[in-house]
């Protein structure tokens, strides 16, 4: 069966009275007939990017309930894929392939998935041509680089008619999706601020000196769409964050996505009308880190509602009492909300309400996996049969995306700005220089063409 015919046939493929009448008729059990189903329902999945973010697709693969096939392992280092696969041998009991070419995966017509957890400057390239070669995809977040990558990632889901899910997990979050129901349904009032918020303690980083390549790793495979240069010691593994905006989008895109994404939502606010933003390396300030690690924003929207970000990469006071969250103001109460609970007070301060999620899934420290992380894809998974709707669907996800470009340009321009709330372009010559970015040159026509 082709791809194509696959995909039609998971579609419609819910296993209703008509489907087993049907069975019968033809003499078929109904036990032989959920074999059939099973076949062809069955998702084909290659996850490419095999570092931190790896842990949160064991659970939702191996589940029995998701029904999906890992077929590739890929990374631009060989290590990363052994050490993968032999990490997933104890949650599947078959082998995948292992493929360092990303595009000989985008050229089997046999996968239906791909899950892009590859760094930052390959998450709207790389998901815009898996969705041309007939793929749906799930991208990790940042799910885009620039405003630009925004409005092409979501072009390009609506022209191929692709199932496309940014992994900002706390959407898939039951305490969290109960929490904002009673704020939307009015149980502070009408919320009116958030401040979102992040504290981590990362120390000091190396400079970067032109060194040899790191054994097994396809430098100019990894680079892909970004401008190439000499390889640098430190940039292969999660430093590259910080060292400039060629493969990072820095704190904002890091972590800011996830907080500023749950703000909101919980204020159900769209694109801001003024970006205002204080920020500075204040830490190590003769280390190799490029880029700010300080930031305080203020995201202005219509009907007075405020959105502010209070980023602090490597300063670990927990100002807030947690290391990550976001507190939401109302007229007539406030909420706290972080990954692992969220607690509803009165006007007056007073403890009405603590909910608690029971997972594995919050802090600040590195590495992926967790139930919310499981729901995030299974959501994804079973939209793609029709049996769901995203939690997530991308063209929500990259207004939330959106704040964090804005503070990022206006990090970089120092200059604050207003913005057009319809449209998203920013009313700043300078700020709108940052639309884009630079990509490249011969990589251009795979993605920016849709």
């Amino acid at each position: 069966m082709s791809k194509q015919n696959r995909r039609n046939f998971i579609k419609k493929s819910a296993l209703g009275g008509l489907g087993l009448a049907s069975a019968a008729s033809m003499g078929m059990s109904a036990q032989s007939y959920n074999n059939i189903i099973g076949s062809n329902d069955r998702l084909h999945v290659a996850i490419a990017g095999l570092g931190r973010r790896l842990g949160a697709y064991y659970s939702p693969i191996a589940r029995k309930e998701s029904n999906v096939k890992l077929a590739y392992l890929c990374d631009a280092k060989k290590s990363q894929m052994t050490r993968a696969a032999k990490r997933f041998e104890n949650h599947i009991n078959y082998n995948p392939k292992l493929e360092q070419d990303i595009f000989k995966i985008l050229d089997d017509n046999k996968v239906d998935v791909l899950i892009n957890a590859m760094p930052d400057h390959w998450h709207t390239p790389g998901a815009i041509m898996a969705m041309k070669s007939g793929m749906h995809v799930y991208v990790e977040k940042p799910s885009s680089c620039t405003m630009e990558e925004n409005e092409l990632l979501v072009k390009a889901a609506n022209k191929y008619s692709k199932v496309v899910q940014m992994g900002n997990q706390q959407r898939s979050s039951a305490h969290t999706q109960q929490v904002i129901q009673k704020i939307h349904n009015g149980a502070i009032g009408q919320a009116y601020k958030a401040i979102a918020f992040y504290s981590n303690g990362r120390g000091e980083v190396p400079h970067q000196k032109k060194s040899s390549i790191p054994e097994g790793l396809d430098w100019n495979l990894w680079q892909g769409p970004a401008v190439h240069r000499e390889y640098t010691s430190e940039t292969w593994d999660y430093n590259w964050h910080w060292y400039g905006w060629n493969y990072g989008t820095a704190e904002m895109g890091n972590n800011a996505t996830h907080e500023l994404d749950v703000a909101r939502w919980a204020l159900n606010v769209n694109f801001p009308k003024m970006v205002e933003v204080d920020s500075d390396k204040r830490h190590f300030v003769n280390d190799g880190w490029e880029m700010y690690d300080t930031m305080l924003a203020r995201f202005s929207f219509e009907d007075n509602k405020v959105i502010e970000w209070d980023g602090k990469s490597r300063n670990a006071y927990n100002t807030y009492g947690s290391g990550r969250g976001v507190i939401i103001y109302g007229t007539e109460g406030s909420v706290f909300v972080n990954r692992g609970y969220y607690k509803l007070f009165d006007r007056n301060g007073k403890l009405v309400e603590e909910v608690s999620s029971g997972g594995k899934e919050g802090g600040v420290t590195l590495g992926g996996g967790g139930d919310m992380s499981t729901l995030h894809v299974m959501n994804f998974f079973e939209t793609i049969r029709g049996k769901s709707s995203l939690n997530a669907p991308i063209a929500d996800a990259n207004i939330s995306m959106a704040m964090v470009h804005y503070a990022n340009v206006s990090s970089r321009i120092k200059q604050n700005f207003e913005v057009d709330d319809v449209k998203g372009t920013m009313f700043n010559r300078d700020a709108m220089e940052h639309w884009g970015k630079p990509y490249q040159e011969s990589w251009k026509k795979m993605f920016l063409n849709i």
